[in-house]
């Protein structure tokens, strides 16, 4: 009698540390540049360029991207745009160099303010989540190899397991031309542009992952001419495509972090020579990783009527997916502008998606956080006609995962499907938006495996002391194998004494129980 035994590939969490740093920098305004009179808007980017695991730490490096559009002293407009670089050692007790990491990081608070008008003062807050699993191996018996006359009573147990079958980063490029509306005048001279996500999309297929979503861009320009007001475009780009993934099935859970990486663009004259088309190059990062649920039918128990067999165990960690879902949650708030002048449209309306806290409920997790509304418009004063605010508007909704508790791992990736921004009248505004929340939930479990098995002689002594028929009235924790095993019985033997039509018993019911014992033992004369 042998085990057939299987080793088990796990990703085992061995621990997060979240963590936030702060920048504060000053910047000059550039000779070539106006003064500043006052700041409108201001974006900033997070690049993260070096993730280096270390024992008991993460080192970390990159930089913040922002640009500052500002009115110039004279009239008129212009973007100021630099860098801070970072450095940042976070503590993870049990980490070594060897261990997978994965990093997340969000903006969560950019200033910047006028110290005069040549000088620029920038603060921001970053904070990063660091999470490290580690791949380890669990042996566990699936199967007893064994002769016909051993008669070896078998119990299996099915475990549903997850394990990480991909973890990779990859790059998507989308590379565009878009060109003005007819109505719009040609391009002098461009003041400010961005680029953003929405409605992303991840999925897996067979040895491919596909991706959709769209880019929306939004970008200010000086007319060609004299007396051509501040002009403006807003543009949508979708965009869809496969990225080769070899290991990837379309069975598997995906839990995919897409963000904007590189993005450039450019104005270019069209077939006539005016500057009115533009070249559209964005590239973006995907931190794919991907899950693979499996079913294994472990060895729960052995016995047997001919000898003892005692099975040796030890305690497994594995890991199941509790759930994986996308939570939506509508915001809609009416919001007035402070602005004394009339405001006559809505230029451009962007959102950023702060996820604040998150609380396991019973069966939930309730998200809370924060939509940041940035606005950017148009009034009837002439000398400043273009404006900007922002307003911060909360959010608050619940994703259904049956079983979680405070020993569930969660990963949640939050995005912005959708908004506007729609004037209402005496400079009224009603925002709408759509906010998406990806989440995947995992559960730590602890399972006891077989990994051998003790055979000794059967003890006929005690063996004796067993009635060798007994009736029994079953119990409300008994199930048939239970009883089986106690009685020194099989099975196949109470169900064929009982005439039983299944292999189950219920509580209260009564059975007929005939002990067996291996022929190949005898008593001892008493």
């Amino acid at each position: 009698m042998e085990l057939v035994k299987k080793q088990i590939h796990m990703n085992r969490m061995k621990g997060r540390a979240s963590t936030q740093i702060t920048m504060d920098d000053d910047f000059i305004v550039p000779d070539t540049m106006d003064d500043m009179a006052q700041v409108l808007l201001d974006t900033g980017d997070i690049l993260v360029e070096l993730v280096k695991p270390m024992a008991e730490k993460v080192q970390i490096k990159g930089k913040l991207d922002f640009q500052v559009l500002y009115r110039k002293d004279e009239g008129g407009l212009q973007t100021l745009a630099g860098s801070i670089p970072f450095e940042e050692t976070v503590n993870l007790s049990g980490l070594s160099e060897r261990d997978d990491v994965s990093i997340s990081w969000s903006l969560e608070d950019l200033k910047t303010d006028m110290i005069h008008s040549r000088k620029l003062g920038v603060k921001a807050l970053v904070g990063f989540l660091v999470q490290a699993e580690a791949l380890v191996e669990e042996t566990a018996a699936l199967e007893v190899d064994m002769e016909p006359e051993e008669e070896v009573q078998v119990r299996k147990e099915q475990v549903e397991l997850a394990a990480i079958a991909v973890r990779r980063r990859d790059t998507f490029r989308i590379q565009e031309e878009i060109a003005l509306p007819a109505n719009k005048p040609n391009v002098d001279r461009l003041l400010w542009k961005e680029m953003e996500l929405r409605g992303v999309v991840t999925r897996p297929m067979d040895r491919n992952l596909y991706i959709s979503g769209d880019l929306m861009i939004f970008l200010l320009y000086k007319g060609e001419g004299e007396n051509i007001p501040i002009q403006w475009m807003e543009e949508s780009i979708p965009f869809s495509g496969e990225l080769e993934l070899p290991e990837s099935s379309e069975d598997m859970v995906s839990m995919v972090n897409v963000r904007i990486a590189h993005k450039e663009l450019e104005a270019k004259p069209d077939y006539d020579g005016e500057m009115r088309e533009f070249n559209v190059d964005v590239v973006l990062d995907l931190d794919i990783r991907l899950y693979q649920e499996e079913e294994i039918s472990l060895l729960g128990d052995v016995y047997s009527t001919k000898e003892e067999l005692q099975p040796i165990t030890q305690t497994a960690k594995f890991q199941q997916i509790l759930a994986k879902n996308a939570c939506k949650c509508k915001v809609s708030e009416k919001i007035t502008l402070n602005e004394e002048r009339s405001v006559l449209q809505i230029c451009r309306s962007d959102g950023a998606v702060k996820l604040d806290e998150v609380t396991v409920q019973t069966d939930e997790l309730l998200l809370e956080g924060v939509l940041e509304v940035s606005l950017l418009y148009l009034t009837s004063d002439d000398s400043a006609s273009i404006q900007a605010e922002r307003f911060t508007l909360p959010f608050q909704c619940s994703a259904t995962v049956p079983n979680v508790d405070e020993t569930s791992i969660y990963q949640i990736i939050p995005g912005l499907e959708q908004m506007t921004a729609v004037m209402m009248g005496g400079n009224g505004v009603e925002i709408k938006a759509v906010v998406n929340l990806e989440v995947l939930v995992q559960q730590p479990i602890e399972q006891p495996v077989i990994t051998g098995i003790d055979r000794q002689p059967l003890d006929l002594e005690k063996l004796q002391k067993l009635p060798g028929i007994v009736g029994y009235i079953v119990q409300s924790d008994d199930d048939i194998w239970g009883i089986a095993k106690k009685f020194h019985t099989t099975i196949d033997t109470i169900v064929r004494t009982n005439e039983l039509t299944e292999d189950t018993v219920k509580p209260g019911q009564r059975l007929i129980l005939v002990k067996e014992i291996g022929n190949t033992h005898k008593f001892p004369k008493t």
